[in-house]
C-alpha cells in the first residue's frame, strides 16, 4: 500500500511539474509508513536537486477553497489548516490528491495526545502546560472560525470533514510540514521540500526561493505571475535568481545565463545541476521573508549546502529548535540538542524568595529589579529565564537573585537612588559609596562573575531543586532506564517524552554544578560567605525617565 502511495505521489509529481533529480532517491522507512531522501550518487555543494512550482504548492491562494476562506477572512495557519481539510474533503478529485494521500491522517506531535498522555508523559517539561493551554486555544479557534462555516448552507461542506479533530489533523500537518513560500501565499503545504527529515545544525540541503527575472529587469513579460479567479499561474520561467538566508534575511540578486540546458536538474549520469544563482538561502520549515512580492517569484528550489556521499539521507533543517520545541512542532526530539534549554518561570523564583522572606519582601525585590528595566524573556502573557544547555543561567536571573539578597539599607539605598536617577537622563550615573555599591547608567555592563555571590549560588541550586521536583517522584535514572527499555516504533511518545526529560534533567544537573563551582572557587580565593556586600559591584541601570 504505501509503494503505491509513493508511485503516485512520484506520478503526481510529474504531472504538476515538480522536478525531482534522479540524484534523490525517496524512500520508505523501515516501517513503511514514513519516506526519507537519500543520495543515489555524490552531491556536491551548489547542486540543485529539486524544483518547485509555486502553483504546486497547496496555499489559501491555490486551494479550491480560496474563497470560502477569504470571505470568512480567514488568514494564516488557521486559513490553511481549512484549505487542507477541504482539499481532503474532495477526495480524488482534489488536484493535490496524490500529494496529500502520500501523508498520514496527523502527525503523532504532543497536540493530538490524549489529556492523560500529555500528564503522564509531559509531566514537569517545557510541553506540559503549553499543550493543554494550545488544547483549549485549538477548540476555540474552531468553535469560533470552522464550525460556523458548516452552518452555511451555501457552501455545501462536509462537515464529517470538518470536525475539531480533523482541525486537529490538519493543523498537525501544516505544524511538521509547511514552508513560509512568500508574501503573497504566506505559509503553504511544498510537495517534496517536506520530505526531507530535519537533522539539527547538520542540514545538507536548503529551501529557496528563485525569481523569475532580475533585479535589473522588471517587464512584466519575463516570468511574473499575473492575478486571475484561479490564483496565480505562471507564465514563463527566467533565470533570475533572489533568496534569502533564514539567520539573517538578507537578500541577493545575480543576473544568470539563459541557457535552455539550465533548466534541467540532472544530467545523463544523474549528477544534479549547480545551483543557478550566488545568493544566501532558506532553511526549515520557519522561515521569515523580506517583504518580497510573491508576484516576482516563481520557482522553489533545493539546492545542496554540502557534500553528501552516495547512500546517505539528505537532511534539512528546521532551524536551531531545543527538543521542546522540535516535539511540540515535529513530534520528535534529539539526544544531545545543543539548542536545548530549560525555562525557570518566574513565578518559581518568587516561589523561592516567599519561602524564605515574606510574601511583600519578594514583591518589592522584584519592583526594584523591574525599576531597573530588567525584564526575562516573556511568552503568551508568561515571564521566565533559560538556562542554556551548559547549564549557564540567564544575567537577568542573577541580577534579580542578587537583589533579593541584598541587605535592606542596601536595597533601600539603592532604591532610593534609582527614584532619584528617574528624573535624570539615562547616561547619567549615581554613587553609593557608603556600601561599595556603584549604579551606572548604560554605559557599563555586568559580568556574571560580580553577581555569582554565595548566596546568588545557592539560590541557583534551590531553584534546580524546585524546578526538579515538577517531574514527580521519578528521579533522573528512572528516566534513562525508561528510554533504554522502550521502542522508538512501538512507543514514539514515551520514547521522545522520555529524551526531552533526560535533557532538560541534565540541563538543571549542569545548572547545580555551575553554582557548586562557582562557589568553590570563591571559597578557594579565601572570600567570607558575606563579603560580596563589600565588594564594588556595577549594575546596570536601565531607567526610563519620568
Amino acid at each position: 500500500m504505501a509503494t503505491r502511495k509513493l508511485r503516485a505521489f512520484k506520478k503526481w509529481m510529474k504531472s504538476q511539474g515538480v522536478d525531482c533529480s534522479d540524484a534523490l532517491d525517496l524512500v520508505l522507512t523501515a516501517n513503511s509508513s514514513e519516506v526519507s531522501v537519500r543520495a543515489l550518487c555524490d552531491l556536491h555543494e551548489g547542486d540543485v536537486v529539486a524544483r518547485i512550482p509555486k502553483d504546486s504548492c497547496l496555499t489559501i491562494k491555490t486551494s479550491g477553497a480560496r474563497q470560502i476562506i477569504e470571505e470568512a477572512e480567514l488568514d494564516g495557519y488557521l486559513g490553511l489548516a481549512v484549505a487542507v481539510m477541504y482539499e481532503r474533503s474532495l477526495g480524488p478529485l482534489s488536484p493535490w490528491f496524490g500529494y496529500l494521500q502520500l501523508f498520514p491522517y496527523s502527525e503523532p506531535i504532543p497536540l493530538l495526545w490524549s489529556l492523560s498522555e500529555i500528564h503522564s508523559l509531559l509531566a514537569g517539561t517545557e510541553l506540559h502546560k503549553i499543550v493543554k493551554d494550545d488544547k483549549e486555544l485549538i477548540y476555540e479557534d474552531w468553535k469560533e472560525c470552522i464550525q460556523p462555516l458548516l452552518t452555511s448552507g451555501s457552501l455545501q461542506l462536509k462537515p464529517e470533514y470538518f470536525g475539531v479533530e480533523e482541525y486537529l489533523a490538519a493543523k498537525s500537518l501544516i505544524a511538521s510540514r509547511s514552508f513560509e513560500i512568500d508574501d503573497y501565499h504566506g505559509f503553504g503545504m511544498v510537495p517534496l521540500a517536506d520530505l526531507f527529515n530535519h537533522k539539527t545544525g547538520a542540514e545538507d540541503v536548503h529551501f529557496t526561493l528563485v525569481s523569475s527575472h532580475s533585479e535589473l529587469d522588471n517587464d512584466a513579460d519575463h516570468g511574473k505571475y499575473e492575478n486571475n479567479n484561479n490564483g496565480p499561474t505562471k507564465r514563463n520561467s527566467h533565470s533570475g535568481g533572489e533568496c534569502f538566508s533564514v539567520s539573517d534575511l538578507e537578500s541577493s540578486h545575480s543576473e544568470l545565463e539563459d541557457d535552455a540546458h539550465n533548466d534541467k536538474h540532472e544530467n545523463s549520469n544523474h549528477e544534479p545541476t549547480k545551483a543557478h544563482s550566488r545568493s544566501e538561502s532558506i532553511s526549515g520549515s520557519y522561515s521569515e521573508f523580506s517583504s518580497v512580492s510573491g508576484d516576482d517569484l516563481t520557482d522553489l528550489e533545493m539546492i545542496m549546502v554540502k557534500e553528501v556521499k552516495a547512500g546517505a539521507e539528505v537532511f534539512n533543517t528546521y532551524g536551531s529548535l531545543g527538543n521542546a520545541a522540535l516535539l511540540h512542532r515535529y513530534g520528535f526530539a534529539e539526544a544531545d540538542n545543543q539548542y536545548d534549554i530549560v525555562n525557570l518561570d518566574l513565578e518559581l523564583v518568587l516561589h523561592w524568595s516567599s519561602s524564605r522572606f515574606s510574601h511583600r519582601y519578594s514583591r518589592r525585590r522584584l519592583s526594584l529589579w523591574k525599576k531597573l528595566d530588567y525584564s526575562g524573556c516573556i511568552s503568551q502573557n508568561s515571564e521566565y529565564f533559560e538556562i542554556s544547555f551548559d547549564g549557564e543561567p540567564q544575567v537577568e536571573l542573577l541580577i534579580l537573585l542578587y537583589i533579593m539578597l541584598l541587605p535592606d539599607e542596601v536595597y533601600t539605598e539603592l532604591d532610593l537612588a534609582v527614584s532619584i536617577t528617574g528624573d535624570f537622563e539615562k547616561s547619567m550615573s549615581f554613587t553609593l559609596s557608603k556600601k561599595g555599591i556603584i549604579l551606572f547608567g548604560n554605559s557599563l555592563e555586568l559580568s556574571n562573575r560580580m553577581l555569582l555571590t554565595d548566596g546568588v549560588c545557592a539560590a541557583l541550586s534551590a531553584l534546580a531543586d524546585i524546578r526538579e521536583s515538577l517531574y514527580g517522584s521519578n528521579c533522573l535514572e528512572d528516566d534513562i532506564k525508561t528510554l533504554n527499555c522502550c521502542c522508538l516504533v512501538k512507543e514514539p511518545k514515551r520514547y521522545y517524552s522520555s529524551v526531552l526529560r533526560i535533557s532538560e534533567r541534565r540541563i538543571l544537573e549542569k545548572l547545580r554544578c555551575y553554582a557548586s563551582a562557582r562557589r568553590e572557587t570563591k571559597q578557594e580565593k579565601g572570600q567570607r560567605p558575606h563579603d560580596f556586600y563589600q565588594l564594588c559591584t556595577t549594575i546596570t541601570a536601565r531607567v526610563v525617565p519620568r
